[in-house]
């Protein structure tokens, strides 16, 4: 047995020691640190929330922020999942010195990332890495509600072993119909057959994975670039960026003054745009949400083509000066983009754009 807590029936306040009370290795670098209250005090937070950890790290103490990954649907205890990163000081820590039976001082919880915020009938969970936390908080509230709603769970992942919480999961997705597992890898393990998606989230899989998106409400976490690619997908293909939300492991945002603005450089209806096509000498006005393919098509020029959606790479030219907007399918590598290449068919002119066709 166990130390003995007399739970207080108080909740957890704003600033207080937690003591270790286990420590559950995951994937590689990754561990669930589970903490309860030595005074008794018992866990009120909304899922999705964090909370920041004072670490006595060597040379001075340090603050991180970690996501809850347990639910306040079990409420004796809290747990964080974390994950070391390169160069990674406190979590380093954490792996290698927190063990049962020794405290910290935490503060918390905070955070606006919560679908308790969002009441919806059907949810979109889109994660990467570590940004699965909060996602596996809510759905284990969901879980424990006893009323699962519609969630599709679409998570990234270099690799299937380095997918967190993967067997979790799949024990509640394997019981309730309403939760519906979609895992995408880079590449799978060596030895190793993986018969899910495979290669960065694009918009054709995000389709395939949730065909019913548009009537989903989101939620999604990772790293920046991760959410970013998310937010054009969605954007291009027509969704109401008002039902989205984000929280960034690297930078959580504890209250609504905090939000960040999420207005990304997209094409504008009716903005005026124009191509210049220099190796024809041809100049075309258009709108910038216009395709660089269908104006030259407009315009007379022949730009082979293929799929028409950013996969098959056929309609790739040369952008010699001005931005356009791009959400592709994989059908360019970012080699070719760092050269200033683009694929005609799925990108838009933001005003002044010149092309070597």
């Amino acid at each position: 047995m166990g130390a003995q807590i007399n739970w207080s029936g108080q909740p957890w306040t704003d600033a207080e020691w937690l003591e270790c009370a286990m420590v559950v290795p995951d994937v590689a670098d990754t561990a669930s640190f589970t903490f309860r209250a030595p005074s008794g005090a018992w866990f009120d937070y909304q899922p999705g929330q964090f909370i920041t950890l004072d670490l006595p790290v060597p040379g001075g103490n340090v603050q991180r922020t970690y996501t809850i990954s347990s639910s306040p649907s079990r409420p004796l205890s809290i747990s964080i999942t974390v994950k070391a990163q390169a160069g990674s000081i406190g979590t380093r820590w954490m792996l290698d010195h927190l063990k049962p039976g020794m405290k910290i001082k935490a503060y918390g919880p905070a955070g606006i990332f919560s679908f308790h915020r969002h009441p919806a009938k059907k949810y979109l969970f889109i994660s990467a890495g570590s940004g699965i936390t909060p996602m596996m908080s809510m759905t284990t509230w969901a879980w424990d509600s006893g009323e699962m709603p519609d969630i599709t769970f679409v998570h990234a992942a270099q690799h299937p072993s380095e997918i967190i919480f993967r067997e979790r999961l799949e024990n509640f997705a394997n019981r309730v119909p309403g939760l519906k597992l979609r895992f995408t890898v880079e590449e799978p393990d060596p030895f190793r057959t993986w018969h899910g998606y495979q290669g960065r989230l694009s918009q054709i899989m995000l389709g395939l994975m949730a065909p019913d998106y548009l009537d989903r409400e989101v939620f999604c976490c990772g790293p920046e670039p991760f959410m970013q690619a998310v937010r054009e997908m969605l954007a291009s293909l027509g969704y109401d960026m008002a039902h989205y939300h984000q929280e960034s492991f690297g930078a959580p945002v504890h209250d609504e003054a905090e939000a960040p603005d999420l207005n990304d450089v997209t094409p504008e209806a009716g903005a005026a745009a124009e191509i210049t096509f220099a190796a024809s000498g041809i100049t075309a006005a258009c709108d910038e949400t216009d395709t660089v393919l269908a104006v030259a098509k407009r315009s007379g020029l022949n730009i082979p083509s293929g799929c028409t959606f950013g996969l098959c790479g056929t309609c790739k030219v040369k952008k010699t000066a001005g931005e356009v907007h791009m959400v592709h399918n994989g059908g360019i590598s970012d080699d070719d983009v760092a050269e200033g290449f683009i694929l005609a068919c799925c990108s838009r002119p933001l005003g002044r754009v010149e092309v070597a066709v």
